[in-house]
């Protein structure tokens, strides 16, 4: 009988042979590397032949495209990770020369953690200014924003804690509410200049009758003494919000409506969890990182390619104020499949209670990732593997999931977990004992076996199995429990039974046994609760073996995925176990 772990190596070795020969694989190639590995297959060879053009047909029927999909979500890729690394290296950043420094940013703003979304802008940043030797600053980008995206006084905190976790290097922080002062200073040079101007006309009025009709509005030909006047009084709390702003004096020939006389000051009467009222003129972004980009010597601004209409905005104020400008990179938009990546909503979520807190797997965050075990460098070997494409991306999770596995199933040992327990006796037994000796790591027997020992009394004994795989089963079906027995199904009601056929792996062959399933001993057991991906939980048993374990430990589930041990509370001297799970 082929196993699961058999017919998996057929497909990755059908996919590699496939990606190297245009997508078409070929059996015996893949046949040759099957025994390899499985030298006592030769005696099935018939059996294996039959698997292998199965699987290889499957695979010849996939696009290119789809076996490298595939690949990666098997073994995290085709390419070795030296190779990998190689062909992976991002470009080089343009006009380094003009600097005597470099020096990237980045600008988060506040209203929770960073998330799987952010990833991409934090890892780049950071590879590009180790490459080079620079500087990495983080600025808090605190500025009071819309009513729908506010700031969280604790993301400060969730912020540096992610980036310290992916082993992000930040130089200098800046917050930009400790700013105000110097956006102050600097629209007043605008409009010393007469290059802005204050504009009191309704926000929508303005945007039909002038705007969109380009046309300028009477406030755009008031003299500087009079505009002067004006952003006086709106920073003494003379005019409330909506009534007045300031805006740039661009052209309102301006092909993109947006960039119209676009404004850069705004009332907005909020309180703020760091200065509080002090203030309430505040600078839209643009404005803000127009003025701090120059200021903070920022040499490099790597955004995402949907912000190319800030890069111009940032364009014309540099142009207005006088100063250099700085070199944009970008990089296409990445769409995570499945997820909803809303960080207002997880924040009301979690404010609501429908949300445990930013450790759920729900919000995506970094502390949930970090929560469920991720591996820092296996996220940012993820990353790094998009490369700086302007290409958008359909990206899913899957893919790094798989290069989370690479790194941690070499490192991990397997233990047996069934899911809802239920009880199957099993009858027919002559010895007074029976041994389950499962290894510790099917790729290394070195590590060792397990001895799970089960008494036997009046030729029976009784084990646990998972409520999903008892309610599959049929009478007089045949099964393997995994590591145990061969058995055969009895009776389903009112209670599962089964009869003793043999013990080793090669007579479930001889029996036509088609199914493994886990199993673990009705006592000693572990009781185990898994927070599961969808914010579900899974309650269950694990082998007593689990009981060794510590917080922060991963193992493997074998047919169920990779754990990560959070807490561990003991009952009745015993431990009970609560965890992440991470993916299969």
């Amino acid at each position: 009988m082929l196993t699961d772990e058999i017919s998996r190596k057929i497909l990755i070795h059908a996919l590699e042979n496939a990606l190297k020969f245009n997508g078409k694989a070929n059996p015996k190639a893949v046949l040759g590397k099957i025994l390899a590995e499985y030298p006592d297959l030769k005696n099935e060879i018939e059996q294996l032949m039959q698997s292998i053009n199965e699987i290889v047909g499957q695979v010849n029927k996939m696009t290119v495209e789809k076996q490298r999909e595939e690949i990666v979500k098997l073994t995290g890729g085709e390419i070795s990770k030296s190779k990998r690394k190689e062909e992976k290296q991002l470009p080089p950043l343009p006009n380094v020369n003009k600097y005597s420094k470099i020096v990237m940013r980045l600008a988060p703003y506040p209203s929770g953690p960073l998330h799987i979304g952010n990833l991409r802008m934090v890892i780049l940043n950071d590879e590009y200014v180790k490459q080079y030797k620079g500087e990495l600053y983080l600025v808090y980008d605190d500025t009071i924003g819309s009513e729908e995206k506010e700031i969280l006084p604790e993301a400060y905190d969730y912020i540096k804690e992610g980036l310290e976790w992916l082993d992000v290097k930040v130089d200098k922080v800046f917050y930009k509410s400790d700013r105000l002062p110097i956006f102050y200073e600097w629209c007043r040079k605008l409009l010393n200049e007469d290059k802005a101007y204050v504009c009191t006309c309704n926000a929508e009025i303005w945007r039909q009758q002038y705007k969109l009709k380009k046309k300028e509005c009477p406030c755009r030909s008031q003299t500087i003494s009079q505009n002067l006047d004006k952003w006086d009084k709106m920073l003494n709390g003379f005019y409330s919000e909506g009534e007045a702003a300031v805006r740039l004096k661009t052209s309102m020939s301006e092909p993109d409506p947006a960039l119209r006389d676009h404004v850069i000051m705004r009332i907005s009467v909020k309180l703020h969890p760091r200065v509080g009222d002090k203030y309430h003129v505040w600078p839209l972004l643009e404005f803000s990182w127009a003025v701090d980009d120059y200021l903070l010597n920022i040499t490099h601004i790597l955004r995402g390619k949907d912000l190319i209409k800030e890069d111009r905005v940032e364009e014309i104020i540099w142009s207005l104020l006088g100063v250099d400008k700085r070199e944009f990179i970008h990089y296409g938009r990445i769409r995570f499949q499945g997820l909803s990546l809303s960080k207002s909503k997880s924040a009301k979520y979690v404010k609501e209670g429908r949300y445990t807190g930013w450790r759920d797997p729900r919000t995506w965050s970094l502390q949930s990732l970090q929560a469920r075990g991720f591996k820092p460098e296996a996220i940012r070997e993820a990353i790094l593997d998009l490369g700086l494409s302007l290409a958008d991306i359909e990206y899913s999770p899957e893919i790094l999931y798989s290069f989370n596995r690479r790194i941690i199933d070499p490192l991990v040992n397997r233990l047996f977990y069934v899911e809802n327990p239920v009880e199957l006796e099993i009858n027919g037994l002559e010895s007074k004992e029976l041994k389950g000796e499962p290894p510790n790591h099917p790729d290394f027997p070195d590590r060792g076996r397990r001895i799970i020992t089960l008494k036997v009394e009046n030729n029976s004994t009784h084990i646990l199995i998972s409520a999903s795989d008892a309610e599959k089963l049929t009478v007089g079906e045949k099964i393997r429990l995994k590591d145990l027995v061969n058995v055969q199904i009895t009776s389903k009601e009112p209670v599962y039974k089964a009869r003793y056929l043999s013990k080793s792996i090669e007579e479930a062959r001889i029996h036509g046994v088609k199914k493994i399933i886990q199993w673990v001993p009705v006592q000693p057991n572990i009781r185990v609760e898994i927070i599961m991906p969808h914010g579900e939980l899974s309650r269950g048993l694990a082998e007593q073996e689990a009981g060794k374990l510590k917080v922060d430990d991963i193992v493997q589930f074998e047919r169920f995925g990779f754990i990560r041990v959070d807490k561990i509370r003991i009952e009745d001297n015993t431990p009970r176990i609560n965890a992440f799970y991470m993916h299969s």
